[in-house]
């Protein structure tokens, strides 16, 4: 008679005897865990190997030697001074410093919910069943493929005061006299509107994948309901849109602090002026910096304004328990 091999309880495989024709079990057992688990270790080792190295070398070393630069006075010429607390006390006593955290606050308010509506309001309407609405998703998105120097530099061209181009498109409306750029009650917030601009159709984008995503038996179902437009903006897109939303506000918040725009527009268009009332905090680390030959201090305001994004981040995933908002 044919023995067959049979499975045991703890999952052996029982193999026949050959002297007593009873079963034993093969001493070759299945694995406790997953299959292959440590061959998908070391897989997952090798594919993260080049983005751990990437990061320690381009974003860990770096941030590590501005921590200890900040420890020091250094003036770029080779001059290391051990100067310990000293640059983070100097930064309580600089009106300049605090000047720039203010108008770095208030251009992280006023960017982060207008650009925030701006790319939600142009998703939704790209998102609707409107002819050439391609034409009009590549036209929104269009500026953000062109360079900051060259957006600053067109901008500062067409705010050109009492001859530009806004200003004389705006003359019938007895706007054509402001000095958009020259103005510190206009500054900034000329310089927050380009920055919104040239931002919400990157969001845009990002909106759109959000709402592609939504299932779209739900709209059926509601129009079916005799849901209305609205109703279902706030019952169906807004509840499933909250992780993309939650992902927008982080990186629109961090972008706004020490993104290019915080520097690049400011360089080309103001130079930080009127009477330092655009001058953000990037910009005025790069003053302190390769202006002033200020590597230490700066260094300092650089770990601060790390420090503060850190906190501020940290906060927004606890408030919003990272994109969920509720426990549902």
């Amino acid at each position: 008679m044919t023995m067959v091999p049979s499975a045991s309880v703890d999952g052996r495989v029982a193999v026949p005897d050959a002297a007593h024709g009873a079963p034993r079990a093969d001493s070759r057992s299945r694995p406790r865990g997953a299959p292959g688990a440590g061959g998908d270790r070391v897989a997952a080792a090798v594919l993260l190997a080049p983005n751990v190295i990437g990061f320690s070398l381009f974003l860990g070393v770096p941030i590590g030697t501005s921590l200890v630069l900040s420890l020091f006075d250094a003036d770029g010429f080779g001059a290391y001074d051990f100067v310990g607390l000293a640059n983070y006390g100097r930064m309580l006593g600089d009106p300049l410093f605090g000047q720039s955290l203010l108008v770095t606050c208030l251009y992280v308010l006023g960017m982060v919910p207008g650009v925030f509506i701006a790319s939600l309001g142009l998703a939704l309407l790209v998102n609707a069943r409107l002819p050439l609405r391609g034409l009009f998703r590549a036209a929104f998105f269009l500026p953000h493929v062109v360079s900051l120097v060259v957006i600053g530099l067109v901008w500062r061209f067409l705010l050109v005061d009492k001859v530009g181009v806004v200003n004389q498109a705006l003359e019938p409306i007895g706007l054509g006299g402001i000095s958009w750029l020259g103005d510190s009650r206009y500054a900034l917030a000329t310089v927050l509107a380009v920055s919104i601009w040239f931002y919400m159709g990157y969001y845009m984008i990002i909106f759109l994948a959000g709402l592609n995503d939504i299932p779209s038996e739900y709209y059926d179902a509601a129009k079916v309901d005799g849901a209305s437009a609205f109703g279902m903006f706030r019952h169906i897109t807004w509840p499933l849109l909250r992780p993309t939303s939650f992902f927008v506000l982080v990186v629109s918040t961090v972008a706004a602090v020490s993104g290019a725009q915080a520097f690049d527009l400011i360089y080309v268009m103001t130079q930080g002026g009127p009477a330092n009332a655009t001058s953000l905090g990037m910009f005025y680390i790069y003053q302190q910096a390769f202006q002033f030959n200020n590597y230490g201090y700066a260094s300092a305001m650089s770990a601060t304004v790390v420090l503060s994004l850190v906190i501020v981040t940290g906060a927004l995933f606890a408030v919003t328990r990272a994109g969920r908002f509720d426990d549902e």
